[in-house]
């Protein structure tokens, strides 16, 4: 069913002049020409010095389709860009005033794309410029490979394929060559690249309903820009499928849309419609490279990903492929001041993307090197019985957890301690070096960052890294119990300094601060290690269990209602908690078997 969209406007007959008005207020190398908003021509700010001994370059058309074509507009680009109204052609007086504006002695070339309103305005106001002296030629892009390639008089659509064509012009042009030069490249150009376009959505014209054309799960092949259907609807298919029948569609030997044949070098430019994210935008780049590598025989020298020509707020995408030689490649990659032209590409692209190789650890401990010792010693031992029983406790009250964090957070602080606790228990087997304590801890903080992954993934591992680092600078084989306090109140002051949060700030530092505290305090005053220990652990739980009366002030709960908050203990102090009771409750328990 049709719907009225939500957009961003004041009224809709003024969205162009708006949208002008905001573009050159951000970029201060564009201006508008005087007789705004009725003629609306975006021009380089310094057009009065740059017209003089180089080649004017000027495209535009209907709005709608930004970035294009005046977030193009630049040294090295274009010298204006002509803007009409939504989806319809600029005005000839609009368009003959742009000429007047940035052509000098060495004219000017119009690239216009191929529709009607676009080829007649365009082509009445050059001939009415040359009737007031200016030289002016016109080259006309129809890189549209969706249509059959006879369309009578029509002929085949301008799409994203015209971008590549005006920075080829613009470069030609900066570089001082002639009018009859310069439009020559321009030609070329045009005549080697196709493109081809898929919808997901159908735009929403400012000020009227989106058309419901497109049900659920379908897709459009071979649409135009400006909102009217496409070739062909289809089930939408993976991306890789998607992809495939598009670069198919353009490089069909049958219809011979574009001079490309195996062997060829070619730029690949990947174009968003409007309201498709950048990820799925580079989701199709990376299926597009391989299939004209290997199934098409290509070799790909630049790629382009973005939104260069857009159908208002359209989901979908198009691409263009363009056959390349070292004359283009040399265009492509000369410099510009146009907003909008990738500048992040530039140079030869490599055939093959070969991963980095990892830098190694300056440790210099491989993680080959880690393995669990043929014998325990009695602290390996004591430390493995430890672990055990903490990640155990952590897996059984995996459902209390997210049941907790399903009230104050996003639901999943259980699955995510059993991620990391599942690790522990499968690394420990062979890869932890037990009777190294230091090392054993920093293993753990491995596995942890492996597997867990947000908030609570990167403070576990900073958690056990500073505890490592700290027991790293014992240099006895044995670490004591003052030791283990201290690596404790470390990593407690490390998640502190990275997370943010304090005592009270219901997270789990409520839970291991007094732990730490407690610890400390019964050590210094002669407790046994074992009985400092169990009470440390008892001050967790006590701390775990008044987060209840804290407002959060770090994390996702700190945007819950303290009246919510009341009604559950922090999942992150109570999982702190209960690990780090259970740890000291099994070496209590395994004393006393020694007993």
């Amino acid at each position: 069913m049709a719907s009225q969209g939500k957009k961003l406007i004041n009224d809709p007959n003024a969205v162009v002049t708006e949208f002008i008005e905001g573009l050159v207020e951000t970029y201060p190398g564009l201006q508008y020409l005087d007789g705004f908003p009725e003629v609306k021509v975006v021009l380089r700010a310094d057009y009065a010095s740059a017209m003089l001994d180089k080649v004017a370059v000027i495209s535009g058309g209907g709005s709608g389709h930004e970035p294009a074509h005046a977030g193009f507009v630049g040294e090295g680009m274009l010298s204006a860009a002509i803007c009409g109204e939504v989806f319809t052609s600029p005005q000839v007086d609009a368009i003959l005033s742009g000429i007047r504006a940035v052509t000098g002695p060495m004219g000017c070339l119009l690239i216009v794309t191929n529709y009607t309103g676009d080829r007649l305005n365009f082509g009445l106001a050059a001939e009415l410029a040359k009737s007031e002296g200016y030289k002016v030629e016109t080259v006309i892009v129809g890189d549209d490979c969706a249509l059959p390639p006879l369309r009578g008089i029509v002929g085949r659509r301008g799409l994203a394929g015209t971008i590549l064509v005006n920075k080829i012009a613009g470069a030609a042009a900066a570089t001082g060559l002639s009018l009859d030069e310069v439009a020559a490249e321009a030609k070329r150009a045009s005549e080697m690249v196709g493109t081809m376009g898929v919808a997901l959505s159908v735009c929403t014209l400012p000020g009227q309903v989106t058309s419901d054309r497109l049900g659920p799960g379908k897709m459009e092949l071979g649409l135009g820009i400006h909102g009217e259907p496409g070739a062909a609807v289809a089930d939408l298919q993976p991306v890789e499928v998607v992809v495939s029948h598009v670069l198919h569609q353009i490089l069909s030997p049958d219809r011979n849309y574009v001079p490309i044949t195996p062997g060829n070098r070619v730029v690949l430019l990947v174009n968003g419609l409007g309201a498709t994210p950048a990820m799925e935008l580079m989701i199709v780049a990376g299926k597009a490279v391989p299939q004209l590598q290997l199934e098409h025989g290509l070799a790909v020298d630049r790629v382009y990903t973005g939104s260069f020509m857009t159908s208002l707020d359209m989901a979908g995408f198009s691409i263009s492929i363009m056959k390349a030689d070292e004359a283009i490649l040399q265009r492509l990659d000369a410099s510009t001041k146009a907003p909008h032209w990738p500048v992040g590409v530039d140079g030869n692209r490599p055939p093959a993307k070969i991963p980095v190789p990892l830098p190694l650890s300056h440790s210099g401990k491989s993680d080959d090197s880690l393995s669990r010792p043929q014998q325990l010693s009695e602290q390996g031992h004591l430390l493995e019985v430890a672990i055990k029983a903490a990640v155990n406790a952590i897996m059984d009250l995996r459902d209390n957890l997210n049941e907790w964090d399903g009230r104050v957070g996003d639901g999943d602080c259980g699955s995510t301690m059993y991620r990391g606790a599942t690790a522990i228990l499968e690394d420990m087997k062979k890869h932890y070096p037990l009777n190294d304590a230091a090392e054993t801890v920093g293993e753990i903080g491995s596995s942890i960052r492996r597997v867990m992954g947000g908030t609570s993934g990167i403070i576990y591992t900073i958690f056990c890294k500073a505890a490592c680092a700290k027991l790293k600078a014992n240099t006895q084989s044995v670490v004591t119990s003052k030791q283990w306090a201290e690596a404790l109140e470390a990593s407690i002051a490390a998640v502190s300094k990275y997370g943010g949060a304090s005592a009270g700030f219901r997270t789990l530092l409520d839970a291991l601060i007094p732990a730490s505290a407690v610890l400390q305090e019964r050590l210094n005053a002669g407790d046994d290690p074992c009985i400092a220990f169990l009470l440390s652990s008892e001050a967790a739980v006590a701390g775990a269990e008044s987060t209840r009366h804290m407002q959060a002030q770090a994390g996702r709960s700190a945007y819950i209602s303290p009246d919510i908050l009341a009604t559950v203990p922090d999942p992150g102090a109570m999982a702190a908690a209960s690990w780090y009771r259970a740890a000291a409750l099994a070496i209590k328990n395994q004393y006393q078997v020694h007993e």
